[in-house]
């Protein structure tokens, strides 16, 4: 053979195949994790969860904190299971770590290839991590007796193979800004229909984009003869800065920046105005902020307003720091006035007993 000069090719025809791979990230905390009693072989599992893809995966994960076998019992073994998938097979690969209390990786561990997995099949590290490295307080692997597991999903889709004949260069487009030009609106005013008196203060809207977003001012718009012939509406119930706040929420969507301090006035302006989004939020905020001096005035708020979830985080509360509670102003009012909600907090609290009970009878069985 006579050796040729290498030139280009000419390519008639072609093609190229694509696998697409999906990134996710789960965290389990796992409190007072010194006081797990299993022995060797036994487990503890997450909650379920899913990844936000088409097949609509759900996983969890599973630890043995005495190792999965004698041959592991001093370390701590650990898992990724499938648990449900509408396909044959999913293959991904893992990565395992554990948190520290600044959210950085301190131990970890990942596959070196993608595997396969199928409903019910688990895959991980049999020795993840010596017991007694854990246990060590200046491992830092524990945060007030804390362990904060990190999980790491790279799924890999089917491939999939494009025929070379044409590929459409694809437009950059440019980021949403819906938001912001919403709240640009509501800042300028402009072309503004509405004027609310609240007290002293003076606010301007539109009726289209209020009309939109709440059925209440909706109703309001179309249905009072009065009021929808009046530029002007006076608002003699809610707090300005509240309802300024709460009508920024109608505009953009995005929760009040002065949500924790207005929570509970925003509450009820909102179950006024049948903002559910906004009504929610606020049930979070509060419930995450409640202290012993204002937790009963805080439940008759929720009961008032309908607000279910806020309601059942209160009486829990209430069980929790009932000898404090039965102390302040608030608790007095709710004697002398709201006395079914009482009633209310002793189911809450019965219902605690009889589950505590229960569970000392089954321990007590097992013994």
């Amino acid at each position: 053979m006579i050796p040729q000069m290498a030139g280009k090719v000419k390519i008639d025809k072609w093609c190229y195949t694509e696998m697409k791979v999906d990134r996710y990230t789960y965290v389990w905390k796992i409190e007072n994790f010194t006081y797990c009693p299993l022995k060797t072989g036994e487990f503890l599992k997450s909650s379920t969860f899913v990844t936000a893809s088409s097949d609509k995966l759900q996983w969890c994960m599973k630890i043995n904190p005495r190792g999965l076998d004698e041959d592991c019992k001093e370390y701590l073994s650990i898992y990724l299971v499938l648990l449900s998938c509408n396909k044959k097979e999913v293959n991904a690969k893992f990565k395992f770590s554990i948190l520290d209390s600044n959210e950085m990786e301190k131990r970890l561990m990942e596959s070196q290839r993608a595997y396969s997995f199928i409903q019910g099949k688990d895959w991980g590290f049999k020795k993840f991590v010596r017991r007694d490295m854990l246990m060590d307080k200046t491992s830092g692997f524990l945060t007030d007796n804390r362990l904060t597991l990190c999980c790491e999903i790279n799924i890999v889709s089917d491939p999939i193979t494009h025929d070379g004949r044409f590929t459409a260069q694809e437009t950059n487009v440019p980021t949403c800004t819906l938001s912001q030009d919403m709240d640009q609106l509501f800042k300028t005013k402009k072309f503004a229909d509405v004027t609310f008196n609240i007290g002293k203060d003076h606010l301007k809207a539109h009726k289209a984009i209020l009309s939109a977003r709440s059925a209440v001012f909706d109703a309001m718009f179309k249905h009072s003869m009065e009021e929808q012939h009046q530029a002007r509406l006076d608002i003699p119930d809610i707090a300005a800065d509240v309802f300024e706040e709460m009508i920024k929420y109608i505009y953009t969507g995005k929760e009040p920046s002065r949500m924790d301090d207005l929570a509970l006035e925003m509450l009820a302006a909102a179950d006024k105005y049948d903002l559910q989004r906004l009504k929610s939020l606020c049930e979070n905020s509060i419930s995450n902020n409640l202290i012993v001096d204002n937790a009963a005035e805080v439940l008759v708020i929720a009961d008032m307003h309908n607000a279910e979830i806020l309601k059942k985080n209160i009486l829990k509360f209430i069980n929790s720091y009932a000898l404090e509670i039965v102390e302040t102003e608030g608790y007095k009012n709710l004697l002398k006035n709201h006395s079914h909600l009482i009633t209310d907090a002793f189911r809450t609290l019965a219902r605690s007993t009889d589950s505590n009970i229960n569970s000392v009878s089954r321990k007590k069985r097992r013994i």
